[in-house]
């Protein structure tokens, strides 16, 4: 996969986004240049979920983002998403890439060296790696750092997309690991102006 996709991968949070709807912030965040939506919502149904998603992926490809969705990998074929990203604890990689094959794309979370080898030999497209800082939006998140994300990056030859905790003062760091992009909820959703958040994030993301 083209690592330009997760330059920027937004996550859109019914309660940090408040009051703006999932869409009111996919669309915000769109119009400050984000590369990637991720559809995260575990209190909708299944119907819920894939109009949703159906709607996020038709806004995402007006403006040549990717829509992913979150674990619901049945939710992200339904609805036609361009991906899906699975927990360590969700469906096996393997299992999943026989229902989506490629260009289907499956991003995997990774803390550590062996979990990236084995997404890896599983066909994983991509990691998600972190939590790089503290974060509020999973309380269970365990901090890896800054040392532990360049640790993954330096050994994967998989796209590595750093997540937890990033904001602006801190971006230019993670870049800095040769991770190809941040997955941000509040940095950008959160903010009076997720527009201008995305933008001011993207600048920054770009070497002097």
């Amino acid at each position: 996969m083209d690592p330009k996709i997760l330059t920027l991968y937004v996550i859109p949070d019914r309660r940090q986004g408040a009051p703006r709807s999932i869409l009111e912030q996919t669309a915000a965040a769109l119009e400050g240049g984000a590369t990637a939506i991720q559809l995260r919502d575990k209190e909708l149904s299944a119907r819920e979920l894939t109009d949703l998603a159906s709607r996020m992926t038709e806004m995402c490809r007006k403006k040549g983002a990717k829509l992913f969705v979150n674990d619901r990998l049945d939710v992200a074929l339904a609805a036609g998403a361009d991906g899906c990203h699975l927990g360590q604890s969700d469906l096996p990689l393997a299992a999943a890439r026989k229902l989506a094959p490629r260009p289907f794309l499956l991003g995997r979370s990774a803390r550590t060296v062996e979990q990236a080898r084995v997404a890896l030999e599983e066909g994983a497209d991509y990691l998600g790696v972190g939590a790089v800082y503290p974060t509020g939006t999973k309380d269970d998140a365990s901090v890896i750092g800054v040392e532990g994300l360049k640790a993954v990056v330096e050994f994967t030859s998989l796209p590595v997309v750093a997540i937890g905790g990033i904001g602006s003062s801190s971006v230019r760091e993670v870049m800095a690991t040769g991770a190809s992009g941040v997955a941000v909820v509040s940095a950008v959703v959160g903010t009076p102006d997720p527009t201008a958040s995305a933008v001011e994030l993207l600048k920054l993301m770009i070497k002097p």
